[in-house]
């Protein structure tokens, strides 16, 4: 059984943001998701909404994931985040003021964060959650960028310097019990 204290964190695998380079990790976090649901884990999706005048229209110049389907939750995931909580954000972090009392409502402390894009939502959610004492565990194998592998690798070279090597983790070292089917 997973912890009630933990949360599994799914950042913005959205139509929107599968490139070949990103579109391998859809089948691990599939996988993962399937076990921790199991394991009656709880399950946060997290879905970025762009808007007009945006401070990521307006300065990154950058107009995409306005609507469906866009903004929708790929098609392997749809299922699994059906069952789970789904949160809208138009930040790059899970905390937002709804996420943040969302994570205090549930009382999670432990967050196990993957996703997409390694160096922008899934650094910033993992940071945030550093930053307000809670302690994410940044799933490395299960994360990734849209704009490469270097993009990525940058990403996590970054989460090590802002939370500790020892929060990075692979899928393998999710504490799941051999007994959960993938």
């Amino acid at each position: 059984m997973i912890p009630s204290t933990s949360v599994l964190v799914v950042v913005d695998v959205q139509n929107g943001f599968i490139r070949p380079p990103s579109a391998p990790v859809v089948p691990v976090i599939a996988g993962l998701v399937k076990r921790w649901q199991q394991e009656g884990g709880a399950v946060v999706f997290t879905r970025y909404l762009n808007y007009p005048g945006s401070p990521f229209e307006r300065m990154i110049h950058w107009q995409k994931l306005q609507d469906s389907p866009e903004i929708d939750i790929v098609p392997d995931l749809a299922q699994l985040a059906d069952k789970s909580i789904t949160l809208d954000k138009r930040i790059y972090s899970l905390f937002s003021p709804e996420g943040i009392r969302l994570v205090r409502e549930k009382g999670w402390s432990d967050l196990y964060i993957c996703g997409i894009a390694t160096e922008s939502c899934v650094l910033k959610t993992a940071v945030d959650a550093f930053e307000l004492n809670l302690t994410p565990w940044v799933l490395s194998d299960a994360s990734a960028s849209h704009a490469g592998q270097e993009a990525h690798d940058a990403g996590m070279l970054v989460i090590r310097r802002f939370i500790g090597e020892g929060q990075i983790i692979r899928v393998s070292d999710v504490p799941l019990s051999d007994s959960a089917v993938v």
